[in-house]
């Protein structure tokens, strides 16, 4: 059966309308991936030897289990933001006779060729048979790789849960918070006690049993929910009331007001868009990592700057790498209407620009650390609304991924929506801003860098109608192909 499901998806692959870019990326990833892997046996190559230099009197081994927890924390949070889940059209499987146990099963199966599951493999496969080279006990050496990489494919189903369920979402940001709070405030050294539980299976063979035990637990977590969730009825659209709201005040804004109230409502009505606003909120506290734990603005402005571009552009960056996607659902009505374009990527400027002066109002308490943070928060706020705002309507050009709006529709699927062409979007977007200050400052001084921004940001908004006349042509070029992809239901 697993055969059937591997040729369904060759064939959803091979016919889809974007195949020939699909291919390109997936060539270009593929090549990414194999010099990261081949960079993961470098680094485990070199690990013994590095630690022997540097730490001549400790054990290498030993300190490797003293800091493995930051590499498996880190993972964790690499893999939810990163992370692809299993792609699988299943509403038609449903009605075959196909047992519900192999999709499942199919479906978690794939997760284990994530590349996640393979970095730490590579970087502990050559500095076990180092140790075990420089006569250190075979079989400990060998039960100890084994359950690392066990609790990484822990990890793994982990992250499926956190992705798929709001609950273990919520379990495991609270773990995560309840432990770095504690170490930070050195309550509890969950680093010290990490180290130690790790340094047993140094020399107790039969403590395997525990990460076995966790990753058949998270196994077994991942296929129940996944069993009870997986209905036909679940994946169709349920029907809802929905509470109206006035919105005649939008009126005022012209042409472009149906399109204001069609997201806002958007926004308000479905699962996905309102997760954009939450995370917005929480991009208003970015900056404070820089300034608390890097001493200061005096201590970095560069990283200063690229973190206030965050803290006024989060929802520009979130919502706005998924324009023209919320509106896939409808998009062939939507251009079907005899409106511009432009009126229509107008809209989504405003809102955009709605979102940046209200993060910008809301981040107003950063003044109390004083007037240069100030002067960066004003900076990034105008950077977001005269350049980047421009640069997240281009890259739409290149996002025809069509979006279900509300998450419980997907059983298979990537929950945050992430691609290559989203990372390859976004490197202008976090480099302009700094190298737009750092040459000034470099040269003539803080206020020159500062200027430099503003200064280019307000040309920006003064040729608004310029800009988006430039980028409307572009998305003419590309609208019939963005219809045909937003009518693929992948």
């Amino acid at each position: 059966m697993f055969k059937k499901f591997i040729w369904l998806e060759w064939k959803q692959f091979v016919r889809s309308s974007s195949f020939g870019k699909s291919l390109a990326l997936k060539i270009l990833m593929g090549v990414g991936v194999f010099f990261l892997l081949l960079y993961a046996i470098g680094a485990g190559s070199f690990l013994y030897f590095g630690l022997k230099k540097s730490f001549p009197k400790k054990d290498p081994w030993l300190l490797v289990n003293n800091y493995i927890i930051f590499w498996f924390l880190g993972e964790l949070i690499m893999r939810y933001a990163i992370q692809k889940m299993p792609v699988l059209t299943i509403k038609p499987l449903l009605t075959l006779p196909i047992a519900k146990k192999s999709i499942i099963h199919y479906g978690l199966t794939k997760t284990i060729l994530s590349v996640f599951n393979f970095i730490l493999f590579l970087v502990l496969l050559p500095f076990s048979v180092i140790l075990i080279v420089k006569e250190y006990p075979a079989l400990p050496v060998l039960i100890w790789f084994f359950s690392m990489i066990l609790f990484s494919y822990t990890l793994n189903f982990v992250t499926f849960l956190v992705n798929k369920n709001n609950y273990y979402f919520a379990t495991v940001l609270v773990f995560l918070i309840t432990l770095v709070s504690l170490e930070y405030f050195q309550i509890f050294k969950i680093s010290v006690t990490a180290g130690q539980f790790f340094n047993l299976f140094t020399h107790n063979v039969t403590l395997i049993i525990i990460p076995l035990i966790t990753v058949l637990a998270t196994y077994f977590l991942s296929y129940k929910h996944l069993e009870k969730n997986l209905k036909l009825d679940d994946l169709e659209e349920q029907k809802k009331d929905v509470k109206t709201v006035d919105l005649s005040w939008i009126n005022r804004f012209g042409a472009v007001a149906p399109f204001l109230k069609n997201d806002l409502k958007l926004i308000w009505r479905n699962v996905r868009p309102r997760k954009t606003v939450f995370s917005a909120l929480i991009f208003l506290f970015y900056a404070l990592y820089f300034i608390k734990f890097k001493k200061g603005i005096n201590s970095n402005p560069i990283m200063l700057v690229f973190a206030m571009t965050f803290v006024t552009g989060g929802f520009a960056m979130t919502f706005g790498q998924f324009v023209p996607s919320w509106d896939s659902q409808y998009y062939k009505l939507l251009m079907s209407q005899n409106i511009r374009y432009k009126t229509y990527l107008d809209s989504k400027w405003y809102l955009m620009g709605f979102a940046v002066l209200v993060s910008f109002i809301l981040a107003t308490p950063y003044i109390l650390l004083g007037w240069h943070v100030y002067a960066l928060l004003v900076a990034g706020a105008f950077f977001n609304l005269g350049i980047n705002s421009f640069l997240v309507l281009l890259g739409g050009v290149l996002n025809r991924t069509p979006l279900k709006l509300n998450e419980k529709a997907k059983a298979f699927g990537n929950t945050q929506g992430f691609k290559i062409t989203n990372f390859l979007i976004a490197i202008p977007k976090i480099a302009l801003p700094i190298v737009m200050f750092a040459i000034p400052n470099a040269f003539w001084g803080f206020n020159a860098g500062i200027i430099t921004v503003v200064g280019f940001s307000l040309i920006g908004i003064l040729l608004k109608n310029y800009f988006l006349t430039q980028i409307e042509k572009i998305y003419q070029k590309t609208k019939y192909k963005t219809i045909k992809a937003f009518s693929e239901n992948n």
